[in-house]
């Protein structure tokens, strides 16, 4: 018997290690999933070492090339100041990923935290917390950022904790709804019947099992935690000058549309692929992380 069992055992490990090369192998030969974490890579890359990239300083002004088109000294032009987009377009990547990162770091960890304790201890403590977020939910996302931005003065900090705030209530609810089903699986009440304290179980056995739309929701997030900033640097109110921001560069240039559309095209082409990229990797994430899923 025991040799029954272990040879059924045996096989089917074997059968699930198979199933994971295979699911492995399916994602790298897979174009269409591969595609949005290259480009999100590539770009942090850039933001990274964007002082060895840059081929000038992003505040370097030189009046005598205003508006400079597209060359070989300035790949794709200068605005109005005569500074180069390229450079500026390197080190705003690197202040749009940076916001981006620390608020959805943020948002991640108090959201998660409220969702995942509403749904655990239920009752009372959910009708509070959930209501709470209900009152956030009921605001136009933008427009809360934009208030807590002017009530707290503008400037990257702010910016941070802004859209921090504003993805509280969305990563609650993310993390609520997997939570209420997997606190009544069995596995749960034989750990509290063994006697593991309320934190072992919540890190040890529902985080995990919650953590697939988690991921998720990460990367849709900073897709658009880099939109709310560019749009909130776009009104003057995210990150400051002389630093570079996407958003800024666009609100500097629009004036000068007509005389040369360089200085707004580049900045723009640049936020929607950085945003593309993060989307795409959520879509990414998903399939690798569902098992209902199949990666084609």
């Amino acid at each position: 018997m025991d040799r029954t069992n272990k040879a059924t055992k045996g096989k089917k490990d074997a059968g699930l290690a198979r199933d994971r090369r295979g699911t492995i192998a399916r994602i790298f030969c897979s174009k269409r999933v591969l595609i949005g974490p290259m480009v999100v890579v590539f770009i942090a890359a850039v933001a990274l070492f964007a002082p060895q990239i840059a081929p000038y300083s992003p505040t370097r002004m030189n009046p005598s090339e205003r508006f400079a088109p597209p060359s070989a000294h300035h790949i794709l032009g200068t605005d109005f100041y005569g500074r180069d987009t390229l450079s500026r377009i390197t080190y705003g990547y690197r202040s749009s990923l940076s916001v981006a990162f620390l608020s959805v770091s943020m948002a991640l960890v108090l959201g998660g935290s409220l969702g995942i304790t509403a749904a655990y201890f239920g009752k009372t403590l959910d009708m509070i917390i959930m209501r709470t977020m209900d009152i956030l939910f009921a605001f136009p996302v933008l427009l809360l950022a934009i208030v807590i931005v002017v009530i707290l003065g503008p400037g990257l900090t702010s910016t941070v904790l802004a859209i921090g705030i504003v993805y509280v209530p969305i990563f609650a609810r993310t993390a609520r709804g997997p939570t209420l089903a997997v606190k009544e699986e069995a596995f749960i009440e034989a750990c509290r019947a063994v006697g593991a304290s309320t934190l072992r179980i919540i890190l040890r056995h529902i985080l995990p099992n919650v953590s697939v739309p988690i991921l998720v929701q990460i990367t849709l997030s900073l897709a658009t935690a880099i939109l709310f900033e560019s749009a909130l640097s776009f009104l003057g109110l995210g990150v400051q000058p002389p630093h570079p921001s996407l958003g800024s560069m666009v609100s500097e240039a629009r004036i000068y549309i007509e005389l040369t559309p360089w200085p707004v095209l580049f900045p723009g082409i640049a936020i929607a692929i950085i945003v593309l990229g993060f989307n795409l990797t959520g879509d990414a994430v998903r399939q690798i992380l569902n098992p209902k899923l199949r990666v084609k």
